[in-house]
């Protein structure tokens, strides 16, 4: 979608509707590679599909990144503007982008996948293409997040959707590093990672210079309290599926996480709702989390 007015409805539509106490600005992941010049496409229940992959060298060196390739994007610039005029102020306004890894493992597997085998591979059989390449993301993704908190977004968070399809070994060369840049040239407004599955480096990204960690919902509170410590805002982790059970349940997993957590803590989902979740059971969960009060 590239139409500023229908994004900037659909980031409204769950203030207005449910009364959510933030927006999260309408966008695809995707757009980064786009930018740079690797045209996707999305296939009606299939997802995402890269037509042509990364292969070589010269591929990535073909490649647009940093301002040029996020100078591109206007049209995502102007969904904030127009985003920022419709929320009067009513609440803040989220920015999001794929991590590097992520986007590298679409960008050389060519659509989604169970495993990224072809995209690790890519990992051990050439290393140094594979950090060209996360450098070119990387310079553009914080070319692309600069000019979103410059349009006006409020807290940016960087998605690293297949972090868990690494081991720590390969996360800590291939990951992480390029995590503390981008994390590092954003400070003027809070920035939330959010690695799903990544549960091995969590020692790690809890090093990084973030406002908070956001959790999948299978790594246990306990677990990250234990390494993050009492201070770290972090957020999550209801499991998505919850939502489709009753509201009896979705009470006491929603508890559960808020006192396994312990404040500061951003009540949140371990990651997206499903397409087949009830409206009304979304409703139940956003009325519990503003209800609650820590006693």
């Amino acid at each position: 979608m590239s139409s500023p007015d229908l994004a900037a409805e659909v980031t409204i539509e769950p203030v207005e509707k449910l009364g959510v106490d933030a927006a999260i600005l309408f966008s695809d992941i995707l757009v980064i590679p786009e930018c740079m010049g690797l045209d996707y496409e999305m296939v009606e229940s299939v997802g995402p599909r890269f037509p042509v992959t990364i292969q070589s060298q010269e591929n990535i060196d073909n490649l647009l990144s940093g301002d040029d390739a996020a100078g591109k994007l206007g049209y995502v610039y102007d969904a904030i503007a127009e985003t920022l005029t419709r929320l009067e102020g009513r609440v803040p306004l989220i920015g999001f982008a794929g991590a590097p890894w992520t986007l590298l493992s679409y960008m050389i597997e060519g659509s989604g996948s169970k495993t990224f085998w072809k995209a690790k591979r890519f990992l051990y059989q050439h290393p140094a293409s594979a950090h060209d390449l996360l450098e070119k993301l990387t310079d553009t993704i914080i070319a692309y997040l600069q000019a979103k908190i410059k349009a006006g977004v409020h807290v940016v968070q960087l998605f690293d959707s297949w972090a868990g399809i690494l081991n720590y070994q390969l996360y800590t060369e291939f990951g992480l590093p390029y995590l503390n840049k981008i994390t590092t040239s954003l400070q003027q407004v809070p920035v939330i990672i959010f690695a799903r599955g990544a549960w091995f480096a969590l020692h790690q990204l809890n090093t990084l210079p973030c406002a908070a960690l956001g959790i999948d919902w299978q790594t246990q509170p306990a677990y990250v309290r234990s390494i993050c410590g009492k201070n770290r805002v972090l957020q999550g982790n209801l499991d998505p599926v919850c939502l489709m059970g009753d509201h009896d349940t979705i009470r006491e997993r929603s508890l559960d996480a808020i006192n396994e957590f312990g404040p500061p803590h951003i009540m949140n989902l371990g990651h997206g709702v499903y397409p087949d979740t009830p409206l009304e059971n979304v409703k139940y969960f956003v009325e519990l989390i503003k209800s609650y009060r820590y006693e």
